[in-house]
């Protein structure tokens, strides 16, 4: 079988997902050809040599409705013979377009797919695509579930109360997280992956100075007196500081074999060498990262031991906390430059934000492998694992 690498990856820094963000005056779709048009620039690609863009986005209504990837490849400048394509599994789809474009790859069904992913919750917010729905779930699923389903942040609040996690490790974990990507914006750590845009040079978000004590003073940011009746085992712990940003950005991943790499001259950064999704209980669905992997490790013949860097979504502070608790992943090895509590969380993008930031981190450490995954709505993950060339 043919092999998937990655030859190139970029993306924009992340702004704040709000009026008055860097980002927010930015049409989605010329977000998402800037990281478009920077990858093909960076690689010197003929455009009309990629067989598939295939993008993640989430609320695909308005602005970013209507296959937004197409609109913004041409927007890119991409010949209109370049198809394009956009998928939905949540925050992982443009995790899961990594995986389905090194699918394509090595089965001979493409030479060169490009994965993306963009998000501008400024503009098009969070949930806008079931707004206005009086039922989204129809009556055999309401059957399955007649308590019904419940929102990610009672989820996160489930797993904190499942594995232990108190409010001091939540916000310890926050503030390091905030620490990690500054020492990394200052020392030029992202400068490699990162196409400025609209005057935006570094994430936004990225917030200095919190202490514990300042953190404490925070009010519960998902306190609800029924949901608290329904789990009374919930202490409430989750705040604002401890959860993931609302943002916009985009990014952008070149995915190839080795040969036709050679053949263009291009250099592969990193071999997509296995991958992995999986389901779990919805009402704790931000658990599946813990079976995805698991079940990539078993694919790829590692153990958790063998991978040297993490980028595990950031979704809420307990699920990487009860993640590494559940897998024995070393800490010190997870989201060394920072995570989306600090960088920020541009739902459609960071999949696509996170494996890029993995391929440098690898690039620039000299580690060997890298594994990332992600929480995902509805109780999914995505699990990749790369290694380093």
């Amino acid at each position: 079988m043919r092999d998937a690498v990655i030859v190139e990856a970029v993306r924009t820094p992340v702004g704040k997902g709000r009026p008055g963000g860097a980002l927010a005056g930015v049409h989605p779709v010329d977000l998402l050809a800037h990281s478009l048009r920077e990858l093909i620039e960076r690689t010197g690609l003929d455009p009309a040599l990629v067989d598939d863009v295939i993008g993640g986005v989430v609320s695909q209504v308005g602005e970013q409705g209507g296959n937004i990837t197409r609109r913004a490849a041409l927007a890119a400048g991409f010949p209109d013979s370049v198809p394009a394509t956009s998928i939905d599994r949540q925050c992982g789809s443009s995790q899961q377009a990594v995986h389905f474009a090194a699918q394509g790859v090595m089965s001979g069904a493409y030479d060169i797919a490009i994965a993306a992913g963009v998000e501008s919750m400024s503009r098009v917010p969070m949930g806008a695509s079931v707004a206005g729905a009086a039922d989204i779930d129809g009556v055999a699923l309401a059957e399955r579930y007649p308590e019904g389903l419940i929102d990610q942040g009672y989820s996160a609040e489930l797993i904190a109360a499942r594995w232990g996690i108190s409010r001091r490790e939540m916000d310890g974990f926050a503030i390091s997280s905030h620490d990690k990507a500054d020492a990394a914006t200052r020392a030029g750590a992202f400068d490699a992956e990162l196409a400025p845009l609209a005057g935006l040079t570094h994430d936004e978000g990225i917030r200095t100075g919190s202490t514990l004590e300042k953190l404490a003073t925070l009010q519960p940011a998902f306190y609800n007196e029924q949901m608290a009746a329904r789990f009374p085992q919930i202490d409430w712990n989750v705040t604002a500081a401890s959860a993931s940003q609302i943002s916009d950005g985009s990014a952008a991943i070149m995915v190839t074999t080795s040969d036709m790499a050679a053949k263009l001259g291009l250099t592969p950064l990193a071999r997509v060498h296995s991958f992995a999704v999986a389901g779990a209980d919805p009402l704790y669905m931000l658990t599946a990262v813990m079976p995805a992997t698991e079940k990539v490790l078993a694919r790829a013949g590692l153990s958790i031991s063998d991978i040297d860097n993490f980028e595990v979504s950031e979704a809420f502070a307990p699920v990487v906390l009860a993640w590494a608790k559940e897998t024995g992943a070393d800490l010190s090895r997870v989201n060394v430059r920072g995570g989306a509590i600090a960088l920020g969380h541009p739902l459609g993008a960071s999949g696509a934000r996170l494996m890029t930031t993995l391929v440098h981190t690898l690039k620039d450490t000299g580690g060997r492998y890298g594994l990332q995954t992600m929480c995902e709505g509805g109780g999914m993950a995505n699990a990749t694992i790369l290694e380093r060339l």
